[in-house]
């Protein structure tokens, strides 16, 4: 079982990696340049100012295996109760509870912090994350189709919504 805990800014070299593993090789991000390390300390340091998690997890065979955060969803004081999260996963250690337990904790946080929901936006296919968000009492809420590109092909983009 992974063990979950803060980000540190000495973990952003790995998180960064993964970042840039999901840019560069699946439909999870839909951007096409890597980031560098500078880009990713601004969104540490930003994003941990405003008091939003970033959690890792780690595992005893690999430290940070995976990060998890939550962000505003959009702008405006109207949506302060409502966060979107993001999981990644390192590719080697996939399958072994590590996006369960971040998934679980990312929740936990948000339900501290007075959120009332937290969406996600999931770039099909990625039947992994879908049913990740289904176990968790994610329920589907609505598709935008077509609305991105990636490795040369139109992108649906899954909606789904947890009421905390």
């Amino acid at each position: 079982m992974p063990t979950i805990r803060p980000a540190r800014e000495a973990d952003i070299p790995a998180i960064l990696a993964l970042h840039n593993h999901h840019i560069l090789n699946s439909l999870a991000i839909w951007r096409y340049e890597p980031a560098d390390l500078d880009e990713r300390l601004g969104w540490f340091r930003e994003r941990t100012q405003k008091g939003f998690p970033i959690l890792v997890a780690d595992l005893p065979s690999a430290e940070v295996a995976g990060f998890a955060t939550y962000g505003p969803f959009r702008t405006g004081a109207g949506y302060d109760g409502t966060v979107e999260n993001s999981i990644y996963v390192r590719d080697d250690v996939q399958r072994r509870g590590v996006a369960a337990a971040l998934m679980e904790a990312l929740i936990a946080e948000a339900r501290r912090d007075g959120r009332a929901v937290m969406v996600a936006a999931i770039g099909l296919p990625n039947d992994p994350s879908r049913a990740l968000h289904t176990r968790f009492g994610f329920r589907e809420v609505g598709c935008l189709e077509g609305i991105g590109r990636k490795f040369g092909r139109a992108l649906d983009l899954l909606m789904m919504q947890k009421d905390l």
